[in-house]
Formats: C-alpha cells, sequence, structure tokens
C-alpha cells in the first residue's frame, strides 16, 4: 500500500473524511481516524507511539490554559446583568445618529466581545435586551436583527478570541500578536456595519423611529456608569497585554477574576451560576481539546505522507501572487462556513493551507485575522451559522428571514477582507508596534 501515488493517496483520505464526517462521527474522532489511515498508508511506525506523542504535545502547551480561562470569563459574563446595563448606558448617546439605537447593537457587541470571546455569547447577551427594546419601539426588524447578527461575530475578531488561541496554537504563532493584530481589523467592522446602518437609515428616513426626549447631561453619566467597571476590565487586559505586563495566559486569569467581581457587583453571582458556568465551560473547553487533539495527529500524519510539501511546491511553480491566493482561498472558507463550524474549518484546513500560505510568503499573524474574518462569516451563514440559531431562537423567526437579515453584513465582511489584503498594515501595524524586529 506504500507504493500509492501522491494523487491516489490525497483521493482515498478525502474520501475517507468526506465519508466519516457526512456519517455523524464526531469531528475529532474523524480527524484522528483519517491520521491514522495516513500513516497505515505511508509509514510503518507505530502509530500508537505517535497518537500519544502528538496529542500530548497539543494538549500540554502552556499557550492553551487560556483557553478555558477566556471561554470561563465569557460564561461568567453571559449570567450577568451587563447587557441590559450596557443598553441603557449606551443608548443616551446614539440618539444623534441616523438608525439611533440600533447602533447600541454594534457597540455593545464590541464592548461585550473585548471581555468574552464567544460570538455565541455576544449575540444572545445583547439581544436579550436589544430585541425587545427595539421591537417595542418600533425599529424595522430586518436591520435589527442583521446588525445583531453581523455584530454579534465580532466576539470572534476582537480580543481575547477564542478561534484565536485555536488558530495560534494549531500554527504555532504568538496568541499575543494574534490578538493585537485583531484589535483594528475588529474597529474596522465596526465602522463599516455603523456606516451601512447610517446609510440605509438615511435612504429609509419613515422606518426609523423619531429619536427619544433629550436627556440632560448628568442623566446620561449616570446611565452610563455602570458601564465603567466593564470598561476598566477591557482596558486592564488589552494594556496589559500591548505594554507585555502579562501573558495572554496571565491577562485571561486576570479576565476571570473581574468577571467574577463584575458578577458579584451587579448581584448576579449565585452558586448556581457559578456552577454552570463552570459545567458550560468544561464542555467547551473539553470539545475543543478533543479536536485540537485529533487534528495534532493528523498534522504529524500528513507530513509522513509529503502532501503538505507537494501543495507548497505547486503553489510556488504556480506563481501565485499573494492576493490570487488569498482571493481562492475566500472562495473556499466560504464554502467550508455553509457546512461546519469556525474551530473546525480552522483545524481541518490547517495542515493543507499554512503550507501554501507560508510558501506564498504571506504572514501568519496576518493570515490568521483573514482566517478569523472568514470564521465570521460562518457564524451568519447558513445552514449551520450559529448566530443564526441563537437569533431564530430569541426572536421566533425563521432562518430564511434571519439570513436574508444578515446578508448585507456578510458583504461587509467581505469588504473587510478586501481591506486588509489590499492594506495588511492594518492588521500587522499593532503586532510590530509591540514586537519590533
Amino acid at each position: 500500500m506504500a507504493s500509492l501515488g501522491m494523487i491516489e493517496l490525497s483521493f482515498v483520505l478525502l474520501g475517507v473524511m468526506i465519508l466519516l464526517l457526512g456519517s455523524g462521527v464526531w469531528i475529532a474522532v474523524s480527524l484522528g481516524l483519517v491520521g491514522f489511515v495516513a500513516m497505515a498508508l505511508t509509514t510503518s511506525l507505530p502509530l500508537g507511539t505517535v497518537l500519544a506523542t502528538t496529542t500530548w504535545s497539543a494538549s500540554s502547551s502552556w499557550t492553551l490554559a487560556a483557553l478555558p480561562l477566556f471561554i470561563w470569563m465569557g460564561e461568567i459574563l453571559f449570567r450577568t446583568k451587563l447587557s441590559e446595563e450596557m443598553f441603557r448606558g449606551l443608548s443616551p448617546w446614539v440618539q444623534w445618529l441616523p438608525g439611533r439605537l440600533t447602533h447600541v447593537n454594534v457597540i455593545g457587541c464590541g464592548i461585550f466581545a473585548a471581555v468574552s470571546g464567544s460570538s455565541a455569547a455576544t449575540c444572545a447577551t445583547i439581544g436579550k435586551i436589544a430585541l425587545p427594546e427595539l421591537d417595542k419601539r418600533g425599529y424595522d426588524k430586518g436591520l435589527s436583527l442583521g446588525s445583531l447578527a453581523g455584530s454579534g461575530t465580532l466576539g470572534l475578531l476582537i480580543p481575547p478570541s477564542i478561534p484565536m488561541v485555536v488558530y495560534a496554537v494549531t500554527a504555532n504563532v504568538s496568541v499575543l500578536q494574534v490578538f493585537l493584530g485583531g484589535f483594528l481589523p475588529g474597529l474596522l467592522v465596526i465602522a463599516l456595519y455603523s456606516g451601512y446602518i447610517i446609510i440605509w437609515s438615511l435612504l429609509n428616513p419613515t422606518k426609523v423611529p423619531p429619536r427619544d426626549p433629550p436627556m440632560p447631561l448628568r442623566q446620561k453619566l449616570r446611565e452610563s456608569a455602570k458601564l465603567a467597571p466593564c470598561l476598566l476590565l477591557i482596558l486592564a487586559v488589552f494594556l496589559s497585554l500591548v505594554l507585555g505586563f502579562a501573558t495572554a495566559t496571565e491577562c485571561a486569569a486576570w479576565g476571570v477574576s473581574g468577571a467574577l467581581l463584575l458578577a458579584w457587583w451587579s448581584g448576579t453571582l449565585t452558586r448556581k451560576n457559578f456552577l454552570e458556568s463552570i459545567m458550560s465551560a468544561t464542555r467547551l473547553t473539553c470539545m475543543i481539546m478533543l479536536i485540537l487533539a485529533g487534528a495534532a495527529y493528523t498534522t504529524a500524519a500528513m507530513a509522513y505522507t509529503g502532501i503538505p510539501a507537494a501543495l507548497a511546491t505547486w503553489v510556488q511553480g504556480q506563481q501565485l501572487t499573494p492576493s490570487m491566493l488569498a482571493l481562492y482561498l475566500s472562495i473556499m472558507y466560504i464554502i467550508l462556513g455553509c457546512l461546519i463550524d469556525g474551530i473546525s474549518m480552522i483545524v481541518l484546513t490547517a495542515v493543507i493551507v499554512l503550507p501554501m500560505v507560508r510558501q506564498a510568503g504571506l504572514d501568519l499573524v496576518w493570515f490568521g485575522v483573514y482566517l478569523i474574518i472568514h470564521v465570521e462569516m460562518a457564524q451568519i451563514t447558513p445552514p449551520v451559522g450559529f448566530n443564526l440559531f441563537v437569533l431564530q431562537n430569541m426572536s421566533g423567526r425563521d432562518t430564511f428571514t434571519v439570513a436574508r437579515a444578515a446578508f448585507p453584513f456578510f458583504v461587509l465582511l467581505l469588504a473587510a477582507v478586501f481591506i486588509i489584503t489590499e492594506y495588511p498594515q492594518i492588521v500587522t501595524f499593532l503586532p510590530k508596534l509591540a514586537f519590533p524586529d
């Protein structure tokens, strides 16, 4: 069997993967089995030994300690009154903008994303207060749903981000640099979203309710005061990262401490919520760690097959420009985003794509942010877009209605990909500032 050619072997492994995934086998187990088949066909090394060493090295990384901490931080804040306080604190300040309270979805999700790291948690936390309020005041339901679906994805791009940690470990790059790389693109996406809401509102003035009665400055400040602890937590975590006072894992630990204090301060830190946050974070962490272990074994197995190296050589022979390679990969990731979730998309493609990216001379930190934006698209792409499911359950609308409302924001994410491809310094500026060569 070892005489199998490279093309035949590629088709065999692809067929095994499609068969397993189509049969409903867990993605982590599917990855491990594909690695097992690849090893069996290409080498006589003991499969169990390779499995043990690769999965242990993948799961014992100190960097990965940040993963359960960031997940737990988001789970704690998900159970607080933060969404209610955020709506009340932000709404007085956006009344003058065309679109008015719809901007609370964008800004609120941006703030919560900076202390959560989870797209679904961001969407659900802000949506549980914002959607009923916007409906009650007569805002256009399509714009309300679409802006919340799109803005909910900011939890993946603005650090800390769970998929960013997964990518950094998979690609063997600095978590801190990927975090810093996502900050300015996150602000870019917020600006694109708010810009679209402004333009839509100017074109449809009859669909925007009149502004609320003017509020004195003192009352505005009083309403916004409850946001101060959350903003201070964001500032403390971000400055610690940028100034080098703490590693990403240490910042995650401080973030959990800050989240517990916020929950206690808001009166929602009960024994029940505390235990629920731990169990939810544990389940999600175990799922991700199992996927990473399967991916590590597949990566090691693929190295023995020589497929990644052959693909990298092929890319070099095609003389593709970095922009053309980014275009082809975008098409692939958009299609994958319709079929699988974001974390699986990262680990399933890393073993094949990363050698091609290195060969093309693309910066791995830049590529991480580029990939995360495509993961954001997957969150609002049917049939498996998680944010669509969250909003479908919260609003009582069907998936098609929610997906149609989210489509303009999908296009805006495509625009963000184009912008960072043409101007990669948007991504690389902060990492290079913090880590000069």
